[in-house]
């Protein structure tokens, strides 16, 4: 059987004619039992189109899976649907893959794959064969991307999230004490700043809980120039609106290791006001809180005039306005979900997410018990329910090495509409087992 997957197009058109096989025999039989079902990715329950789903006997696959491109293997339709025809009966190993570049090998750390709990041993058709799509941990870390930012920070990315990273410079002598150091909030990439660039080479070394784990060497030229500078945002840029009752945050792009207050002035309306406080954040150095007591209905201008903040290469800030007003209360609600858990022996991490599949909370539930979320913005959300079989208050993702299934996800389909100035319940009752 011969696969052409997207090779055939017609001459006019142009449309292609998907999953096209040639069958042939070298005997008087023509294989006839078919494996078909459907993939979806584990994370948002959706079906996944022209996904690989590729079919190797035992024998292939200990040589073939990572390794070499299937015989075996269709792409999945628009819903999801994939049926695999003309096979013999025996013992299969089955595979979903999404991949980065289409070459139907699984090489790359982003791609995504799926298998079934056990071997399909064909006697009869098989149907209704449920993949769910996921991203494996790498069995190896590594740095896929370690460079040197136009600004002079280093950027180091790893292949998988760290548990409680830590990195120390141990080439050349001397850097590691003066080095700032951020890690994001996802554990898989880091920045760090030096002062001290007078160097060609810097070596890195992480630790994961306090245990080395790898290190990677970086290379720039010794005079190689950066473009320094101290940009800012706040996190009332969005419309240039406010969120009620919260602080104004100031974000640099880069630590700030001075401001000057006397060259920081905040306009209510045309008035200046000197009543507000800056505290700085010593949990993330880019970050200034500015507290005051805030008004409906005003305008407020805040101006940090040249020099008002010095960064960490020494630089200084131009000349920057930021205005903005306070939004309205009556624009957020609440929102209250009372949770039932099918099981009181297990553990489920409840997700509140926005309409663009952004986790906005995160709760780790127990027992039954009403979770109430205050101040929202009115719009569309929607529930996500992890089933944290083991019990460490995360959702864990699976191992093709280990064959191991990633813990279970059930998504809420139904739309949590929450209306301004309003308070919507509703009711989650989670499955005993997560269905598609």
């Amino acid at each position: 059987m011969i696969n052409f997957g997207k090779a055939i197009a017609d001459l006019n058109e142009g449309n292609v004619l998907k999953n096209f096989t040639y069958v042939f025999s070298t005997g008087t039989h023509i294989d006839s039992l078919s494996i078909s079902g459907n993939v979806t990715n584990i994370l948002n329950q959706q079906k996944e189109k022209d996904v690989t789903v590729m079919l190797f006997t035992l024998k292939q696959d200990s040589l073939r899976f990572g390794k070499l491109k299937p015989t075996i293997y269709t792409t999945t339709d628009t819903a999801g649907n994939f049926t695999l025809g003309n096979l013999h009966e025996g013992y299969y190993k089955l595979y979903a893959l999404k991949e980065t570049a289409p070459n139907k090998i699984y090489d790359n750390d982003n791609e995504l794959i799926a298998f079934p709990n056990k071997l399909i041993n064909l006697q009869t058709d098989t149907t209704g064969v449920q993949l769910k799509l996921f991203k494996p941990i790498p069995s190896k870390f590594r740095f896929p991307d370690h460079k040197f930012d136009v600004d002079g920070k280093l950027l180091l990315v790893f292949n998988r999230p760290v548990e409680k990273p830590t990195l120390h410079i141990i080439y050349p002598n001397g850097l590691d004490a003066d080095k700032y150091m951020e890690i994001s909030k996802t554990r898989d990439t880091a920045q760090i700043y030096l002062k001290n660039m007078d160097f060609d080479s810097l070596r890195v070394a992480l630790f994961e809980n306090n245990k080395p784990l790898d290190s990677v060497s970086v290379r720039k030229g010794r005079k190689e120039s950066f473009i320094h500078g101290v940009y800012i945002r706040t996190n009332a840029d969005i419309g240039g609106l406010l969120k009620p009752g919260v602080d104004l945050s100031i974000i640099a792009s880069t630590p700030i290791t001075s401001y000057d207050p006397s060259l920081i002035t905040l306009l209510e309306d045309s008035t200046t006001v000197n009543n507000f406080i800056l505290v700085k954040d010593t949990a993330n150095l880019k970050h200034l809180m500015l507290k005051y007591p805030w008004k409906q209905n005003t305008a407020y201008t805040l101006t940090l005039n040249e020099g008002a903040l010095t960064g960490f290469f020494g630089d200084k800030n131009k000349k920057i306005p930021k205005r903005f007003r306070i939004d309205k209360p009556q624009n957020y609600g609440q929102i209250t979900l009372t949770v039932t858990v099918p099981d009181t022996a297990h553990n489920y991490i409840v997700e509140l997410l926005n309409d663009q599949g952004m986790v906005l909370r995160s709760d780790v539930v127990k027992k039954s018990r009403s979770l109430v979320y205050k101040d929202y913005l009115a719009g569309k959300y929607h529930v996500r329910v992890a089933y944290d079989d083991n019990g460490n208050g995360k959702w864990d993702s699976g191992s093709i090495k280990e064959g191991r299934q990633p813990e279970n996800i059930w998504v809420d389909k139904a739309v949590i509409l929450l209306r301004a100035n309003w308070e919507s319940k509703f009711d989650i009752i989670i499955p005993r087992e997560a269905t598609l």
